[in-house]
């Protein structure tokens, strides 16, 4: 998880680009919808109301009441509270209830309100039942009751603030899912490098059974990610171990895509977990390739082998073929220089390679692995279909996730060629290289929580 929580960081440019343009498509032609139905129907029905909130609406109702009545000066309820009833019960405390039911008579005015909730504490238990059946009953009361609700009038916004946080929170639009919607979303996936093939196949996929329905933001996305996760998830794979040593692993790619510092990283963590791992530093034409795998070997405790700059690197790939075998390593990293997919003579060279180390293994090597930079986006299709012809890739390394908003071109590679992707970098540290995952990759893509 904490890979996840790093990729999904580092992801932010593909996911706020997806989130970005599905707000768009979303709120255009979009209608505001509330998510608690069942609350605002409540709401419009004040007798059912009550008797589900009646705090709330003796809040709404009875105040509307009382400031109709204030206007109305002449107070036809006062006469009418039978308050009167008060003094029956007073007289069995003392001779203290008879000065009191006179003052809840002038207690009417709202000015006396106040004074007079303090010097009654003695009444309060008996009053305080009836004016809670008053509220349930939703009817007009006497004046010492019309102080209820001028004194529950500062609450009203937390009580509706509570009651539209319990059941409504904010409003969501959503968008009915037709045709125009459709198109919206195959050019959003498009621009993210998906892929015209795969958009259409993404889209389609995410219409079936929804057509005409009314979907939001964050409905597009779940169905988003589960699509891509599906894509993603036959081709997840580690990179297979066999019981053979030493198992010869190429590192193919074009220049810049990170081929270096992926090798230091795989030997670093197979150096880790109990792996006895030697490097192969075949890009002899680039001496900062060299010193570069030097620097993770020391870190790693991996020993490099090199070769003077210009050499043929197909010469050092055999030799440390034979020097793998004899001190019995478990695996061979081969360095290779970078060369661009459109280069004949730099691909046949590569080719030249192959051919050499299966004088000493016929099945070397036993993983070609293709190390791609996210940021080239649908360029990366074109380096797989060549290099796949060339050197027979068995599985892709994707780097430089973190620094582009084309991340969805990996799905794009999964989609048309099914190679295994093995890991993918969001960084330079060592632990920002991590083993496939398709689940935690679509939630970051997509922006979601995994």
């Amino acid at each position: 998880m904490a890979f996840f929580t790093k990729l999904k960081d580092r992801l932010f440019k593909s996911s706020s680009k997806l989130d970005e343009g599905l707000e768009a498509i979303v709120s255009d032609g979009g209608e505001a919808e509330a998510e608690a139905a069942p609350v605002d129907a409540v709401m419009d029905q004040p007798g059912a109301a009550s008797d589900v909130m009646p705090d709330g609406q003796e809040d709404s109702g009875p105040m509307l009441a009382a400031e109709r009545e204030a206007e109305e000066p002449t107070p036809a309820p006062e006469p009418a509270p039978e308050p009167e009833t008060l003094p029956e019960p007073e007289p069995q405390p003392a001779p203290e209830p008879q000065p009191e039911p006179t003052e809840p008579q002038p207690d009417p005015t709202p000015a006396q309100a106040p004074p007079a909730a303090n010097p009654e504490p003695a009444p309060t238990p008996e009053e305080v039942p009836a004016a809670t059946d008053l509220r349930q009953a939703m009817t007009p009361v006497a004046p010492a009751l019309d102080e209820t609700p001028a004194e529950a009038a500062p609450a009203k916004p937390g009580l509706l603030g509570r009651l539209m946080g319990r059941g409504a929170a904010q409003p969501v639009v959503r968008r009915t899912l037709d045709d125009e919607m459709l198109e919206q979303l195959e050019e959003l996936l498009i621009s993210a490098d998906m892929g015209v093939d795969t958009a259409l196949r993404v889209t389609a996929n995410m219409a079936e059974g929804r057509f005409g329905k009314k979907l939001s933001v964050a409905e597009i996305k779940q169905l988003l990610a589960s699509e891509v996760s599906r894509i993603m998830e036959p081709v997840a794979r580690p990179l297979p171990l066999y019981a053979k040593t030493p198992q010869v692993v190429l590192v193919v790619g074009v220049n810049g895509s990170g081929k270096t510092t992926t090798i230091g990283k795989l030997a670093s963590q197979f150096r880790a977990a109990g792996k006895k791992v030697v490097i192969a530093a075949g890009d002899t034409f680039r001496a900062a390739a060299v010193e570069q795998l030097q620097v993770w070997g020391e870190r790693a405790g991996v020993p490099v082998l090199t070769a003077p700059e210009g050499s043929d690197p197909a010469s050092l790939a055999f030799d440390a073929m034979g020097r793998a075998q004899e001190e019995g390593a478990d695996l061979l990293l081969i360095d290779t220089a970078g060369r661009l997919q459109n280069r004949g003579d730099l691909m046949e060279e590569l080719a030249k390679i192959v051919r050499v180390i299966r004088k000493k293994d016929e099945s070397a090597p036993h993983n070609t692995l293709l190390v791609l930079d996210a940021t080239t986006g649908q360029n990366a299709v074109n380096q797989v279909k060549v290099f796949q012809e060339i050197s027979d890739v068995s599985g892709l390394v994707m780097t430089k996730l973190d620094g582009t908003a084309k991340g969805g071109v990996l799905v794009a590679l999964a989609d048309r060629f099914g190679l295994p992707i093995h890991a993918v970098g969001v960084g330079e540290q060592i632990d920002d290289l991590s083993p496939f995952d398709p689940d935690e990759f679509a939630a970051a893509l997509v922006g979601t929580d995994g």
